[in-house]
């Protein structure tokens, strides 16, 4: 028994190592030639050595199997002396490619080979840099904030220059610096933050942002401090129009608005992974929707593409927001002046029929409404639906745990198969929607659906990859996503959070 215990400690001290030894690897790839690595579409970039491990875990959801850090390690090397360009590098497909695909070629022939494009282009970034303004610094704007200063790397792509907000006290400056360092719900900020109150600046992790007291929109001049062509982020919510968005065009320095809420009238709705192609440069306001229209619509989609959707209903159980009063006072809106803690808030949610903004072949075909629950975080959207196919339990399981793992949606649709979570186990979730597989019930033609969704940061970024293509800074992904997962299998496995 003891030998057993000492072989099962000897072998995690050496995984440890090896993690420990990876940290260097990923920061100078990440640094050095703007590559993000990652693990199935987990990203290793500022990791620490347990999160690295546990990426390597998560791997058992697609192989059956745990990574082999001892496999990823050589990969990460010999990808740090190939003097790449920039790109996304999924380690784990490359591994698992390498095992199967090198026939006779060494993992550096191997690697040369796949990476073909972006070999000795060190340097070589076809991006440029895009100034991003943040107005408005609330639960949507810090989070964008700490997305965009996490993803800085060497400069290129987007870069946060400021935040414009209305002065609310004489020490404003440090409030809102230590709002961004301190949140009662993701945790602290993952680095330091430097404040110079002489000149308004907020200095995180090497990022200088500049902060701006302004109440009104049009009258901003960004260019007095450096900013040119930026994409302002309207994350107030105040307007959601474009008469009232279009006030930001007028500031100077100003070229493209992005909204992070449902727009009204002509306004294009973007849920990033289902229309974003639609983004035209001619395109100078755009919207990210809302929260529950992004972690529906790609599994609706995913739904409709393979069994068919005529109708449905989607019911939402949402977290309380900062719109409701925590204890009853006058609202303009029908309940919501009840207390949001010890309440639960029966209203309403466009989110049914914004769907068919984005996926015009759900138009008309979906009613909704939204539960307002005592939970700072996480919510969830029960999809009623009636399909046109008939479909089991397994087969729409197995089918959107492929859709998760090996489609265009990859980023978008996530897939847990565990009795035992629970809202707080998705705090932090960068997918739109998470489904649980457990809860999946199907009957002939009726379905329903359980999809989780951190309604905060999971939203943010989907915000963060409409600026993106907004800004066209996607840099190159290897190796590509497959596509075909119609006939994926289902197996059950366990959350790896």
């Amino acid at each position: 028994m003891n030998h057993l215990a000492d072989q099962h400690l000897q072998g995690w001290s050496g995984r440890e190592a090896l993690a420990e030894a990876m940290i260097p690897l990923i920061g100078r790839l990440y640094r050095e030639n703007n590559v993000v690595t990652s693990v199935y579409g987990r990203s290793l970039i500022n990791q620490s050595v347990m999160g690295l491990l546990k990426a390597h875990r998560f791997a058992r959801q697609i192989d059956d199997v745990e990574l082999p850090i001892e496999e990823t390690f050589p990969v990460l090397s010999a990808l740090d002396g190939l003097r790449l360009g920039a790109a996304s590098v999924d380690v784990a497909r490359l591994t698992v490619a390498f095992r199967s695909e090198a026939a006779g070629r060494s993992l550096e022939q191997f690697l040369r080979d796949e990476l073909a494009d972006i070999v000795d282009r060190q340097g070589a970034d076809g991006r440029t840099s895009t100034d991003v303004v943040l107005y408005g610094f609330g639960r949507i704007g810090r989070l964008l904030a700490r997305i965009l200063i996490e993803h800085s790397g060497g400069g290129h792509g987007l870069r946060l220059r400021a935040i414009v907000v209305r002065r609310g006290s004489e020490n404003d400056l440090m409030k809102r610096a230590s709002l961004l360092r301190r949140d009662s719900v993701h945790g602290p900020f993952e680095g330091t933050i430097t404040v110079d109150t002489e000149n308004n600046t907020i200095l995180a992790n090497g990022t200088l942002i500049q902060v701006i007291y302004s109440s009104d929109p049009a009258s901003v001049d960004y260019t007095a401090y450096g900013i040119e062509d930026a994409v302002v982020v309207d994350n107030t919510g105040r307007w959601r129009d474009e008469e009232g968005l279009s006030q930001h065009l007028r500031s100077r320095g100003v070229s493209r608005v992005l909204l992070t809420a449902p727009g009204k009238g002509s306004l294009k709705n973007i849920v990033h992974g289902i229309n974003h192609a639609t983004i035209e440069d001619s395109d100078t306001i755009v919207t990210a929707a809302s929260c529950t229209t992004n972690a529906i619509t790609p599994v609706l989609k995913a739904v409709n593409d393979r069994f068919g959707v005529e109708h449905g209903h989607v019911e939402t159980v949402h977290s309380f927001t900062n719109d409701q009063n925590l204890t009853d006072n006058f609202h303009k809106g029908d309940r919501r002046g009840r207390s949001a803690a010890l309440n639960m808030v029966l209203t309403e949610t466009g989110a049914a029929k914004a769907v068919a903004k984005a996926l015009p072949e759900l138009a008309g075909k979906l009613t909704g409404n939204s539960i307002r629950v005592p939970t700072p975080d996480v919510s969830m959207a029960i999809l009623n639906l009636t399909l046109q196919t008939e479909a089991t339990k397994d087969e729409i399981n197995a089918y959107l745990r492929g859709m998760s793992l090996n489609s265009d949606l990859h980023k978008q649709i996530d897939y847990i198969d565990s009795p035992e979570v629970v809202s707080t186990d998705f705090v932090g979730s960068r997918r739109a929607g998470i489904v649980d597989g457990l809860a999946t019930i199907a009957n002939g033609r009726h379905a329903v659906l359980y999809v989780w969704y951190d309604n905060e940061f999971g939203y943010s970024c989907q915000v963060i990859r409409v600026l993106e293509e907004m800004a066209g800074v996607h840099a190159p992904a290897f190796p590509g996503v497959g596509k075909d997962v119609a006939n994926a299998e289902h197996e059950d496995f366990a959350a790896a959070l």
